[in-house]
């Protein structure tokens, strides 16, 4: 008998702000910009686009156009979504 096997969606993880803070903080410790905004896009489509759109200022098209992989949000975008995620934009030394 065959072991049945689901396809992994990180969104099924990402349920409490906190587990969503710490994806986005792993993401960012990677350093890629191509997977930081995918991560974001994950965070947005856990949420529930529509509603991330609402909490955020930006529309649903921003959001899957700029958090995706190789999305390149503005800065003015990641504060947007940063702030609606209940977190802020911090620069540390490396």
């Amino acid at each position: 008998m065959p072991n049945a096997m689901r396809e992994f969606d990180v969104q099924n993880y990402l349920t409490t702000p906190e587990e969503q803070a710490a994806y986005i903080e792993a993401a960012l410790e990677e350093g890629d910009p191509s997977f930081i905004a995918a991560a974001l896009g994950d965070i947005a489509r856990a949420r529930g686009v529509t509603a991330f759109a609402a909490e955020s200022g930006l529309s649903r098209e921003a959001i899957y156009k700029a958090f995706r992989p190789g999305g390149n949000p503005t800065l003015e975008t990641l504060a947007k979504a940063t702030k609606a995620l209940g977190l802020r934009l911090a620069v540390v030394a490396a």
